[in-house]
């Protein structure tokens, strides 16, 4: 989310909670950013989060088939 100095200073705690559950704020003066608000403390992050977006991993550590090793050539 992007807002103005004024505006900002009268949102400061929602932005502050914005900030602090992982989203971008950004602050402008004259249309222009000039300040990212960001949380100190890292977000959490969930092992397992994409299980099910890849439907299948290449084994590459497999060896090439011909026709593969000819389309290097």
């Amino acid at each position: 989310m992007q807002m103005n100095v004024a505006e900002a200073k009268a949102r400061l705690s929602e932005l502050i909670a914005a900030a602090e559950r992982g989203e971008e704020v950004i602050i402008a003066r004259g249309g222009q950013p000039v300040v990212r608000l960001v949380s100190v403390h890292r977000p959490t992050v969930r092992i397992g989060m994409g299980d099910g977006l890849v439907s299948r991993v290449p084994d590459f550590l497999a060896p090439m088939s011909e026709n593969e090793l000819k389309d290097w050539e």
